[in-house]
């Protein structure tokens, strides 16, 4: 009689996501990339931003904190030596701010492009292999636009933030994470998750002057 084969560990298939129990979540995967706000990784079922794939931030207007929300991860990636692209962002990069965050500038590339082809541009860059990061604002990119932006940050081993108006948030989106900025109860700006990957929505909100 043939031996049988060794019965599979049920916990390590729940935890490698290839077994669904019901009433039962996986266990997260704590592969993320690190935000630098702990109580966001602490939200975020990765752990961090998601790797090799797309991030949307959407927002009420330019300039409500999202340089804050992503200068801590732009300025450890900048300073180990990767190589940060900026896409024809809609106001010139104030230099000293980004410094003082932490940025190492001579690792920051400011790509400009006109607005039809700006999303190119992105894309491109997203592929190319050669950034640890891609910031763009491909505000009039629909699904099929960002599912390519989503595969190509996934090719090229990147992570992807589209900055987009918040009035995108009610639309589908392939992006792996989606966080909206809006005020909280006490009026301070808030980011929502509005869709993750890899676990379920968190209700809690983070405030930035929170961490």
């Amino acid at each position: 009689m043939a031996a049988l084969s060794a019965v599979p560990d049920l916990d390590a298939m729940l935890a490698a996501r290839t077994l669904w129990h019901a009433g039962r979540h996986a266990a997260p995967r704590a592969d993320g990339e690190p935000t630098g706000h702990a109580a966001l990784d602490a939200l975020l079922p990765q752990g961090g931003w998601p790797r090799r794939a797309l991030t949307e931030l959407l927002l009420p207007a330019d300039g409500v904190g999202e340089l804050a929300l992503l200068l801590p991860t732009l300025a450890r990636l900048t300073t180990a030596g990767a190589t940060v692209a900026v896409i024809a962002p809609p106001y010139l990069p104030y230099a000293p701010a980004w410094q003082a965050g932490g940025v190492a500038l001579a690792r920051l590339e400011i790509v400009e492009a006109a607005p039809r082809d700006a999303l190119w541009a992105f894309e491109q860059c997203l592929r190319s292999g050669a950034c640890a990061a891609v910031l763009g604002w491909p505000g009039q990119a629909g699904p099929q636009a960002l599912r390519r932006l989503q595969v190509a940050a996934d090719g090229g081993d990147c992570l992807g933030f589209a900055l987009r108006d918040s009035r995108h948030a009610a639309n589908p989106s392939p992006a792996a994470l989606r966080l909206e900025a809006c005020p909280d109860a006490g009026g301070r700006l808030a980011w929502q998750v509005r869709k993750c990957r890899g676990g379920p929505v968190p209700g809690q909100a983070f405030a930035l002057d929170a961490c």
